[in-house]
């Protein structure tokens, strides 16, 4: 009953609805354990996210400067000069710093607390993402496949295997472009073990094509070292046959969609798949080559009202330049005013001397 639903065999034969969904992947062997480096520490946060942790750190180190550059100036409760005061080589360490060891007084300005309670807010939400991602990457189990992906079979060259006298041998010439000479033909899943088992180097294969339904039932069995991997050469599934015209098709095609309808068909997949099976796939046996790595685009959101904060806090602490600027816009304005070329003569009196009574 197993028969599989193509294009080319539906010209000489009937075909009722399919009963179960099909394709045809590849399996390859996985390896357990944890990939672990000196660099591991810098992997939760991808290269963008931290350049952009530190672009933001040194803009708000340089926005807090500026905003306390005059800290010397202002008189603290006993009444002397405050000698606090922000280094301009700690414009970069200064945020980094507040987010490990914060200290209250090292920033006197309302501006410059407020964009110091941004930054920690950012900070705390950075660092505890952090913390659960590297978590995940020291203590998960990780799964990696031998082979990254089709190509890379393809381009060392390694044999693979596929169901003997099956379709899948076109599939993986015309679709999937391999050499005829790298294809092993086998009969079951036991040989499928033993060649993946010895390997493309010793006499066996590097990966198994076959459709989808056999190779779960084949992670069944051997689930635990193998895994399910790239593209998938899609079909309708399996169906049954029966002559061109043939008066039963319609009746079995009704009699399938009764028990898939009803629930029967949960129990069939159950058995014959395991209860990992859910909705055609098996959850354990599907692994992405993605990174584990956080990226910007996770924390823009914050990135972006950490840094309209503290610009709106900058002008406002630094108001009166704009002010200053403002007026000297001014009087620059009407020193640069057009002077006239002739002035009105104004009409001068005598000037009388008292003593003689004379005219000057």
């Amino acid at each position: 009953g197993d028969v599989t639903i193509l294009a080319n065999r539906s010209k000489f034969v009937d075909f009722t609805v399919p009963y179960i969904a099909s394709g045809v992947k590849m399996v390859v062997p996985v390896k357990h354990g944890r990939d672990q480096t000196m660099w591991t520490f810098v992997k939760p946060f991808s290269w963008d996210l931290w350049l952009s942790i530190i672009i933001i750190s040194t803009f708000i180190g340089l926005a807090i400067l500026i905003m306390e550059r005059n800290v010397n100036a202002l008189p603290n409760q006993e009444g002397s000069p405050n000698q606090k005061k922000l280094c301009p080589a700690t414009i970069l360490w200064f945020p980094l710093s507040q987010a490990i060891l914060p200290e209250r007084e090292v920033v006197v300005k309302s501006c410059s607390r407020f964009v110091l309670m941004v930054w920690l807010l950012l900070a705390f939400v950075l660092m505890q993402s952090y913390t659960a991602n590297l978590t995940s990457i020291l203590t998960l189990d990780q799964l990696r496949p031998s082979f990254l992906n089709l190509n890379d079979i393809r381009r060392r060259g390694y044999y693979v295997g596929y169901q003997s006298e099956s379709f899948v041998y076109d599939v993986l010439i015309d679709q999937f472009k391999f050499d005829p000479s790298k294809l092993r033909p086998y009969r079951n899943i036991a040989e499928y073990h033993d060649a993946l088992e010895l390997g493309s180097q010793n006499g066996g294969v590097a990966a198994i094509f076959d459709e989808v339904p056999y190779l779960k039932i084949y992670l069944q069995e051997y689930g635990s070292n193998y895994v399910m991997s790239g593209p998938e050469y899609r079909n309708a599934g399996f169906g049954f046959v029966f002559p061109l015209n043939s008066n039963l098709t319609a009746y079995f095609s009704t009699a399938i969609l009764d028990v898939i309808e009803s629930g029967i068909m949960n129990e069939i997949e159950e058995k014959y798949f395991g209860k990992n099976y859910i909705g055609g796939e098996v959850s354990s046996g599907e692994i992405s080559s993605e990174t584990l790595s956080l990226s910007f685009h996770s924390f823009s959101g914050l990135f972006f009202i950490s840094g309209i904060s503290t610009l709106l806090a900058l002008l406002v602490s630094e108001r009166f330049i704009w002010q200053r600027l403002i007026l000297m816009a001014k009087a620059l304005t009407e020193i640069m005013s057009p002077i006239p070329l002739f002035k009105k003569k104004t009409r001068t009196h005598p000037i009388h001397d008292s003593t003689h009574g004379t005219e000057a």
